[in-house]
């Protein structure tokens, strides 16, 4: 009995001791603290750090509907073309400091009906912008009437920007693909860049080469604060058609925005094609032509505005007339 009992009580003395070193080898994990988002402030409103990093990021963009009709177009005199369309965009800008400056990345990606596209990516660092992106000849005036712009205006580039307040000047290479050139598919071009600003005063200058077609163009935008609204001129000249500019030899452009209230603005605008067209010859020779139009945009409430806009635009000698419009809601974010 007294053996029995020993044992037993050594095995019950075991038990315990083997308890107590199991409970203490079981230890829960504390949680991870959450890394709440924080807001970044250093580069504008809107941004906040990705978590981890000390990278600041910002997404917009916008979700729009818009109606485009086309009354009397050029050869379809009594036809009319309506079409109904949608589409949603998104930018994101990242954006850190470093030993170079400022170090960012842009991306902008647009989606419709036929999917999704790169709308412009690109990096930008001490003044250079080096990726996809579109060119200065994109720019053009108030409204929805002037035509100022070149068949494509987005590709690979190198540019530098110098930023001096007042005073900016840049110049970029640029490799033009996909768009109009008078030999090849492929081509490299080269632009440059003047403006200024004074008050409420503001204007620029540029000047773009095309190797291949060997030929120039050349813009320029005058704006001013005039009265309630903002008046805006601008023209474009080329010595013959190429990637850059191939709709006339020369035109000159002016709208004027006009704020009537807080939420509405009207924007006439008016512009007028000297040798419009190309000849059989690849050179500009063709009648002038010329466009009015209107523009009205109403901010709705907070994020959700409209804007429509009514134009007229005739190619003399016989050219043809044609109505454009269209009617836009848009959600901005």
């Amino acid at each position: 009995m007294n053996i029995k009992s020993l044992l037993l009580g050594s095995a019950a003395a075991m038990a315990v001791v083997s308890g107590a070193q199991a409970a203490d080898a079981i230890v829960a994990a504390e949680p991870e603290a959450l890394e709440y988002v924080r807001v970044c402030d250093a580069f504008g409103k809107g941004y906040f750090y990705i978590p981890g990093t000390e990278t600041c990021l910002k997404i917009g963009g916008y979700v729009r509907t818009q109606l485009t009709v086309k009354e009397n177009a050029f050869g379809r005199d009594g036809k009319g073309d309506y079409d109904a369309q949608s589409k949603g965009y998104l930018t994101f800008a990242a954006k850190n400091d470093t030993e170079l400056g400022v170090v960012s990345g842009y991306i902008n990606l647009e989606a419709d009906d036929n999917g999704v596209k790169n709308d412009g990516s690109w990096i930008n660092v001490a003044g250079f912008d080096v990726g996809y992106f579109y060119d200065w000849f994109d720019d053009g005036i108030n409204g929805e009437t002037d035509e100022l712009g070149s068949p494509k205006t987005l590709q690979n580039s190198v540019r530098y920007t110098y930023d001096g307040g007042a005073f900016t000047a840049g110049v970029s290479v640029d490799e033009l693909t996909g768009g109009y050139t008078l030999k090849s598919n492929d081509d490299i071009g080269v632009g440059g860049k003047l403006g200024f600003t004074a008050g409420s005063v503001s204007g620029w200058v540029i000047g773009n080469y095309d190797f291949d077609a060997d030929e120039a163009a050349f813009k320029a935008l005058l704006a001013a604060g005039f009265g309630p609204g903002t008046l805006q001129v601008a023209g474009v000249y080329a010595t013959n058609p190429s990637y850059y500019w191939n709709a006339s030899k020369w035109t000159v452009a002016a709208s004027y925005e006009l704020k009537a209230t807080e939420k509405f603005t009207i924007t006439p605008a008016a512009q007028y094609w000297g040798d419009y067209g190309i000849s059989e010859f690849g050179n500009f020779k063709g009648p002038d032509a010329w466009k009015v139009g209107v523009t009205a945009g109403y901010q709705i409430t907070d994020g959700l505005r409209s804007l429509a806009t009514v134009n007229y635009k005739k190619v003399d000698d016989n050219g043809g007339d044609q109505w454009t419009g269209f009617l836009r809601l848009q959600r901005d974010f």
